[in-house]
């Protein structure tokens, strides 16, 4: 076990030590997150202003248009909330029959946006400050403008030659032809219109009045099937965590339709190996950790999605895929001298930007939102800055799966914000950005707090690994020992050194509760930093 303050990886970032804390992936909107908790607000308050400001601030990985989900330690109690959107009730499986898999951009992949539902949720139950408070940040960076930061500018003009052609996209976000260059200023004049909206009215111009009507009208317009009722019928779910005991820690995670419970699944199977005896950063550790990965994500392609589907008949349920004896067989699948691939199992049959918050009063807040693949759909309602997500590129067209494209039906999600517990007691809230990274994440920054007694920056500095979307490959960082590299090749993996630029390996951001305040940290792969007083 390593003292709890080594600081052991390359980083330009340290820990925040604070009784309030706010912590993402943009400077700008911590600052927003902080303003309300200066004048009294808590951690909701400050946790839904950074989230709106992100909209703003950093449109190439969430917006408006977007989904959410939140778990909220209130004090005494941990509450989950599934903000994401449903299919179009015109998406019948027929519908899409024309299409070898869903696609990845424009209208049809456009579900119901669920972000602002979310603001409006979390804030109704929770909340101090008034709702129009929290959008003031927001709605000065996008009326007077917001100087564009280094990683926000790589990210943002990646994506301008695949959206350019998408309705809306190139008047809003790529007025010159290109992303705005770091150290310019960039101004969204619709967006802060459109916030205004969403503030005066709590939230309702966006599912019943104007706005509402002028995404369907650019639907209609334009060739999508998303209409006024789509959106009029949308609702956000308080839903109960669900867990998974890891050493003496307690994983929570947001159910299905999230990917959460792959990050469950694994910790499962590597409670039955020792992480710990093989070695901080060694081969065998990241060896262990992959293969159970590996496992779960082979489950829950085989069987996750809306939890409706999930809940039907002759379906596996996520009970079934998270109880302790199907994942002890499961981690025996697992072999400590090589990488094999065994495929689903069979258990018993019955874009992204995250921030977290915390106040002294107790409350904290893991909260991640998100249009999926950077800007999303490409697709912009004209005048408004509202990107709509691609979030139904997650469905599936198989017959029977239960994540099929359906009516009404939510799509597999890959966002999830994390909780860690300590027996009863919350320990911190934490999340990893990047589309199938947050899972395999959440594994490695809760196996370095419970296995290496790791704080969270030297947990978020450390090499990190990720299993490719092919389920066998394996892309490791740069700063990842060499000795360890050639042992995970000499195991029998696959695997590629990525750039040391990458940012394939998502963003953490985390909040932990030590005996006095805070210890708040934020990714050195990215713009942010945490803030605190």
């Amino acid at each position: 076990m390593t003292n709890f303050w080594d600081t052991p990886y390359p980083s330009r970032r340290m820990p925040v030590l604070a009784d309030n804390v706010v912590s993402t992936s943009q400077p700008l909107a911590a600052a927003a997150g902080l303003r309300m908790l200066a004048r009294g607000g808590n951690a909701v308050d400050a946790a839904l202003a950074t989230a709106i400001a992100l909209t703003v601030v950093e449109p190439c990985m969430n917006g408006i248009g977007g989904d959410a989900f939140a778990l909220i330690w209130d004090g005494k109690t941990l509450h989950g909330l599934n903000a994401s959107g449903r299919a179009p009730r015109a998406w019948t499986p027929e519908s899409f029959s024309r299409y070898s898999a869903m696609p990845p951009i424009g209208w049809d992949s456009v579900t119901v946006p669920g972000a602002v539902s979310g603001w409006r949720a979390t804030w109704e139950r929770f909340g101090d400050l008034p709702f129009e408070d929290l959008f003031a940040p927001a709605i000065e960076y996008a009326r007077n403008g917001f100087i564009v930061s280094h990683t926000v500018h790589r990210q943002w003009q990646a994506q301008v030659p695949v959206l350019d052609g998408q309705p809306g996209f190139a008047e809003s976000f790529a007025p010159r032809g290109r992303a705005p260059l770091p150290g310019e200023r960039f101004t969204c004049p619709g967006q802060a219109e459109t916030l205004e909206r969403i503030a005066r009215s709590g939230g309702d111009d966006f599912y019943h009045g104007e706005l509402a009507r002028r995404i369907a009208d650019h639907a209609r317009a334009t060739g999508g099937r998303l209409d006024e009722a789509d959106l009029a019928a949308h609702r956000a779910d308080w839903v109960d965590p669900i867990r998974m005991r890891y050493r003496d820690l307690t994983l929570c995670e947001i159910g299905p339709n999230g990917q959460g419970i792959g990050a469950l699944m694994a910790l499962g199977m590597l409670e039955h190996w020792d992480i710990a005896g093989s070695g901080r950063d060694s081969a065998r550790a990241m060896h262990l950790q992959i293969e159970a990965m590996k496992l779960a994500f082979a489950d829950l392609h085989a069987y996750v999605g809306d939890i409706d589907a999930m809940r039907a008949p002759g379906a596996i349920t996520p009970e079934a895929l998270l109880d302790p004896a199907y994942l002890a067989e499961r981690a025996k699948a697992i072999r400590p001298d090589r990488a094999t691939y065994a495929g689903a199992g069979k258990p018993h049959s019955g874009g992204t930007v995250y921030l977290t918050a915390a106040d002294k009063r107790g409350m904290m807040v893991s909260y991640i939102q998100s249009n999926f693949k950077g800007f999303g759909s490409g697709v912009v309602v004209p005048g408004t800055g509202i990107a709509l997500h691609n979030r139904g590129w997650g469905f599936r067209l198989e017959a029977g799966h239960p994540n099929q494209v359906a009516p009404g039906k939510r799509p597999f999600h890959t966002i999830i914000p994390g909780f860690l517990m300590r027996g009863d007691a919350p320990l911190a809230a934490f999340g990893v950005m990047g589309g199938s990274m947050q899972a395999q994440g959440h594994v490695q920054m809760a196996s370095r707090i419970a296995d290496f007694g790791q704080n969270p920056q030297a947990a978020s500095d450390a090499p990190r690994w990720r299993v490719l979307d092919d389920n066998i490959g394996v892309s490791v960082e740069a700063h990842c020992p060499a000795s360890t590299i050639e042992g995970l090749r000499a195991l029998g993996h696959r695997v590629e050194v990525a750039p040391a630029d990458s940012l394939d390996f998502g963003g953490a951001q985390m909040a932990m509760k030590c005996e006095h305040g805070y210890a708040a940290a934020s990714d050195h792969r990215k713009d942010g930093y945490p803030v605190g007083f």
